[in-house]
């Protein structure tokens, strides 16, 4: 990993979740500074603001999900993923059993998508059950 003596101790918040491998590329990891989906012991974070070991990290995802990390080391420059699962420990806290069944039991019931347009053969069925309906 990182030796003790070229280990920065600081680093930019959106080059450290990149670092990390928390989102994907460095711009989506500004992205979500700016809007706000980040947050840094407690309080919103800009994309420049330097993060250090011992900070807590509070990510918001996609549908409410939230991740809470504690910083335990600083990169500024890409390294392998699982060096970089060594940069942060993940103390989020588990998800309660009737949170989990209502999420399961919403997604079973939830409408199935359909997959855009429909197809040549569909469009047929509908022309001719349209047809024997109207006359």
């Amino acid at each position: 990993m990182i030796e003790a003596g070229n280990a920065p101790e600081a680093a930019r918040l959106d080059v450290w979740l990149d670092v990390a491998c928390l989102f994907p590329t460095r711009s989506q990891a500004k992205t979500a500074c700016d809007g706000g989906k980040v947050d840094v012991n407690g309080s919103r974070a800009k994309p420049h603001r330097d993060v250090r070991a011992g900070d807590r990290v509070g990510i918001t995802r996609a549908r409410g999900g939230r991740r809470e990390l504690l910083v335990k080391a600083v990169a500024t420059r890409s390294i392998p993923r699982a060096h970089a699962r060594l940069l942060y420990e993940d103390v989020t806290p588990p998800v309660p059993e009737e949170v989990r069944e209502a999420r399961r039991l919403d997604r079973m019931l939830a409408p199935k998508e359909t997959a855009g347009r429909p197809g040549r053969d569909e469009r047929r069925q509908r022309r001719r059950r349209k047809e024997s309906a109207g006359g």
